[in-house]
Parts: C-alpha cells; structure tokens; sequence
C-alpha cells in the first residue's frame, strides 16, 4: 500500500521537462524581438553614420572642386604664340660679412 501513493521520480522530470519547454515557447518571442530590434538598430546605425560620411565626402569633394575651378580661372594665361626660353629672376643672396 505504501508504493501506491509514491510518486515516481520519472513524472517530477516529465513535469520539469514540460516547464522548461513552456517556459522557452514563452520567452522566445521576447528575446527574438530583442535580437532582431539590436540588429535593426545595427543596420539603421550603419546606415545613418555611412550616408553622413557621404555627405560630408561629397560636401568636402564640392569645396575643394569650385575652388580649383576658380585658381585656374584667375590664374594669367601665356600667349598661343610665345614659346622657347624663359626668363626667371635670379635672387640676390645677402652675405654678412
């Protein structure tokens, strides 16, 4: 009669078991949400900081180019019909003596 009674050790581990897989059925949607929020937020970061950098690249690129436009701009032409030697200025050296 006392055997009746007794709980088998085999139905506390089937009781365990159930939990365990009832308590990842039940956290599963929370945690892929977690991981698939840090991974959006990953790819939008990456997003954002690489279209600022281009922007500023493209923006630096832009100033860089008008201002070599306008140098060459300024800068004299030589006549078409000059060509051979040309005369530079020798300095004067300073000596102390």
């Amino acid at each position: 009669m006392g055997s009746a009674n007794k709980p088998s050790p085999a139905a506390g581990l089937g009781m365990l078991g159930a939990g365990a897989v009832a308590c990842a059925v039940c956290c599963a949607g929370p945690i892929l949400g977690f991981l698939a929020a840090t991974g959006i937020a990953s790819v939008l970061g990456a997003v954002v900081f690489g279209s600022a950098g281009l922007v500023v690249v493209l923006a630096v690129t832009a100033v860089l180019w008008r201002r070599r436009r306008r140098r060459r701009r300024t800068q004299p032409c030589e006549p078409a019909g000059e060509s051979g030697p040309t005369q530079v200025p020798t300095p004067r050296l300073r000596s102390h003596l």
